[in-house]
């Protein structure tokens, strides 16, 4: 609902003061139209890896690598995060943590990793495996939107909020307090 209150406070205007004209709107929804139709097709080409991926059976062969090292957790952690960031690279957020979420979980609880931790663990990860360098989903998202910038251009770009994220990721991995102590006065 706001972006729709939005779209017609920017059409009134625009109307109002004269400055869109029909054939500046036709080119603005041609233009929409085309972007929108780009993204799509890169999410369904998406959804369409993620299911043959699925059927591959990759996500459950995963499981194999933290057997013998549920008692180190922090091994188990940093498998984690080497697991979501190679398959942020070929994946949408949302079928990673769908495929994953159910194969970690046990491992994460025999480990002794809290699990609201591990929660927002993933959901960081997962976002962050969308913008790393080089085939980072997000990246190619943005190089749809806007054809005029190169990859190496959008890699460089995105160097900083990579970097950020893994400090991020590492303080909370170094001082899993941070998360959980808000949720522990919760209730």
């Amino acid at each position: 609902e706001p972006a729709a209150v939005g779209a017609a406070v920017v059409l009134a205007y625009g109307l109002l003061s004269r400055r869109l004209t029909a054939s500046g709107f036709f080119a603005a929804a041609t233009d929409t139209a085309l972007t929108c139709g780009a993204l799509y097709l890169v999410l369904i080409a998406a959804n369409l890896f993620n299911f043959f991926l699925a059927l591959s059976g990759l996500p459950f062969s995963l499981t194999g690598l933290f057997s013998g090292i549920t008692g180190e957790p922090i091994l188990v952690i940093l498998l984690m995060l080497a697991i979501y960031l190679v398959l942020g690279t070929l994946m949408d957020s949302l079928a990673m943590l769908l495929l994953t979420v159910p194969l970690f979980v046990p491992i994460a609880s025999s480990a002794g990793i809290d699990l609201v931790w591990f929660g927002i663990f993933a959901v960081m990860v997962v976002e962050m495996g969308l913008i790393t360098p080089p085939v980072g989903m997000n990246l190619f998202v943005l190089k749809t939107t806007n054809r005029e910038i190169s990859m190496v251009e959008l890699w460089r770009g995105v160097t900083p909020f990579v970097l950020a994220d893994l400090v991020r990721v590492s303080v909370i991995i170094a001082i899993p307090a941070i998360v959980t102590w808000l949720p522990s006065h919760a209730f």
